[in-house]
Formats: C-alpha cells, sequence, structure tokens
C-alpha cells in the first residue's frame, strides 16, 4: 500500500497529466451529438460542482464539441446509478455516456454491500480527481473547542445528515468517534448538499463537504458567521503521510486535532482503519468512466480530451477555484488512482464491518 500510495502522490505531486501508453487508434467523432454524464447524486453536492465545472471544457476539447449534459441520478448513497451504469454498454451508448463516480460509489463495493452488483473492474477510468474534506459547526459549537482540542464537544448531543453508513461518510462518522464526539447521523439523504442544506435549516448542528461543495457552498457561511471550519481530513505527502490539504493549509486537520484531543490515538486499529478509508475515499474520490466494453478508440478519444483540458493555460487557476488544489489523472495515473481507490486491507474492512455492526446494526453479511 505504501508503495502504491507514493507511486501516485509522486505522479500527481501537480495537477497533473498523465498521456499514458500510446493506442494506435483514431479518435472517434462526437460531431451532433448529446454525451450525458451521470452522476448518481443529488444536484446540490461537490459531485455535481465537480461535473457542472468539467462539462463545458470537456465539450471543447472532445473531437466534434459534442453537447455535454450532466444528468443526476441519485439513490441509494450511488448505488442505485452505479448499478445503472453497471447495465450499460459501450456498443449501445457510441461514447455518448460518461459515469461520475464517488467514494460513495467505492466504499459501498469495498465493504461488499449486498446492494451493490457493480464492478469496477468492467468500466474504464479517463480522469481520475482528487479532493479534500472540511467538517465546520455553528458558531457557538466551534467556541467550545480550545484550540485543536475537540473535548470540549464531547457533551453535546450532534444532528447530522448522512448518505449512509457505508457510504463516504463512514470516514467522518469514524472521525467523531475517535474524538468522544456523540453523532446521530439521519441516514438516508440523497448527497451531501442536502446534508448542507439541514446544517443551514438548524436541522444539523455539523456537518462536511468535499472540497468543491465547500468551496462553493460553505466559504460564504464562514463569511457571513453562520458556520465555523472545525478540520480538514488533509493530504498525502509522497510517503504516504497525512499532511495539511494543500487547499486549506490554515487549517487543521483531524490527524492534528486527534493528537491534540485527550483519548483519541493516532495509531492503533481504529487510526490505521480510518486512514485506509481516507486513503481510498478521497486521494482518488472522483472519476469518470466508459462503461463496459469500450474500445481503444473511446477510450484514447476521452484521454486526450481530459489531457486537453488539463494542459490549458487557465486549467490551474480557474479549478482551484472551483475544485480545490488536488491531483487530477488520466492514463496510468488515473488507473493506478484506481487500484488505490478500490482495495483496503482486510484489518481494516474487518475493524470497519464490526463497529458499524456495533453501532449502527448494519449488517454486510
Amino acid at each position: 500500500m505504501r508503495k502504491k500510495i507514493a507511486a501516485v502522490a509522486a505522479s500527481v505531486a501537480l495537477v497533473s497529466v498523465s498521456a499514458g501508453t500510446a493506442v494506435a487508434a483514431e479518435n472517434i467523432d462526437l460531431s451532433g451529438k448529446t454525451v450525458e454524464f451521470v452522476i448518481p447524486f443529488s444536484e446540490s453536492g461537490g459531485s455535481a460542482k465537480w461535473a457542472n465545472f468539467y462539462a463545458p471544457l470537456l465539450s471543447e476539447a472532445l473531437p466534434g464539441n459534442p453537447t455535454i449534459v450532466v444528468k443526476f441520478m441519485p439513490g441509494a448513497g450511488s448505488t442505485k446509478g452505479a448499478n445503472w451504469f453497471q447495465e450499460q454498454s459501450y456498443a449501445d451508448t457510441g461514447g455518448t455516456l460518461i459515469f461520475g463516480s464517488s467514494g460513495s460509489t467505492q466504499f459501498p463495493y469495498l465493504l461488499n454491500d449486498p446492494r451493490v452488483k457493480y464492478e469496477y473492474g468492467d468500466w474504464n477510468v479517463v480522469l481520475a480527481s482528487g479532493t479534500g474534506g472540511v467538517a465546520f459547526l455553528p458558531p457557538d459549537l466551534a467556541a467550545k473547542m480550545n484550540g485543536l482540542d475537540a473535548s470540549g464537544l464531547q457533551d453535546t448531543e450532534f444532528i447530522w445528515g448522512s448518505q449512509g453508513a457505508t457510504r463516504l461518510d463512514l470516514v467522518p462518522l469514524l472521525a467523531w468517534k475517535m474524538l468522544g464526539m456523540s453523532v446521530d447521523p439521519v441516514f438516508g439523504i440523497k448527497g451531501r448538499g442536502d446534508g448542507r442544506l439541514m446544517f443551514e435549516r438548524g436541522e444539523a448542528n455539523i456537518d462536511y463537504q468535499t472540497s468543491s461543495a465547500y468551496l462553493k457552498s460553505v466559504v460564504p457561511l464562514v463569511e457571513n458567521g453562520q458556520a465555523v471550519p472545525m478540520m480538514s481530513w488533509g493530504a498525502l505527502d509522497d510517503a504516504g503521510n497525512i499532511v495539511r490539504d494543500p487547499t486549506f493549509p490554515d487549517m487543521p486537520t483531524f490527524k492534528e486535532v486527534c493528537e491534540t484531543t485527550p483519548g483519541c490515538e493516532t495509531s492503533g486499529e481504529a487510526w490505521e482503519a480510518w486512514k485506509a478509508f481516507f486513503i481510498a475515499g478521497f486521494p482518488a474520490q472522483k472519476m469518470v468512466f466508459l462503461p463496459n466494453g469500450a474500445d481503444a478508440a473511446a477510450i484514447q478519444t476521452y484521454t486526450d480530451a481530459f489531457n486537453t483540458v488539463l494542459a490549458r493555460d487557465d486549467f490551474a487557476e480557474i479549478s482551484a477555484a472551483r475544485l480545490g488544489v488536488y491531483p487530477q489523472m488520466t492514463g496510468a495515473a488515473a488507473s493506478e488512482a484506481l487500484k488505490l481507490a478500490t482495495e483496503v486491507n482486510d484489518t481494516a474492512k474487518a475493524f470497519v464491518i464490526d463497529w458499524l455492526a456495533a453501532d449502527y446494526g448494519v449488517s454486510l453479511n
């Protein structure tokens, strides 16, 4: 795992492009066509903002400049849309269908959730996007923290809108548990944007958002005094260590908060499980796929188009404002990132499965 982390981190230390292995195939022409970019979440979350950022840029870069339409298919924490995509074939869509997954799609797959009917090995990755995440609180509760020490929050009953315990949300759930916080999740929301709306309406008193959604929708709340950032999840350095998120360099990481909070340990089973799932869920958190059966020409066409987008003179500036400062990977780097995102060691997996059963009555047998 450490070797894989180092290989991916080294290849994407900057917002980067990996052309991958050259493919002897002509690019397909999409003139006059409409490409559906299916997102298995609601329109208000980070995946929506990520897809809507890329859609017009991809339209400009693809041969024939097809119209890119972002289509939302929420349900079962993204499992509904992913199961639907598994049933699609390139032969039936001819390059006019792409799918955007997220960590909430990866985690049920990793945990052998019985609702999962999809297989990542059947799909063809053409872009992998790293991201981060930020937890935040109302000002009155944020005032209970003593610097980075979160023990002052342990006497508060928190309500949180969650997509489900087997989704990407298990990263914050486990982090808050390790900090000794009592967080009661309201499961079943269709996207993280819906959780943010619960926070805004006062129906929840804690939340987290991935970086694109935080930048777009939570920073205004911070600026007008409705929210205070608690911590980021952090980022990985070349050696696989948790370091500060480059998008939020002035914000402490969960690791820093845990190290400062009595009773929270950055070693042992809980920490190793949290870190394993953080790695699976964030450094390659969002990915674009062509469906099963995509030929070399289609894969190369989309890879070339994303490479063109990433090579734009203004890409670093516009992506930092919308997505944050994270690697954007194609070709061989995207394939390696996919492996990192869909493999978790058995010890970490067993810990999480036991914890979910004990705390939330979730059975994955």
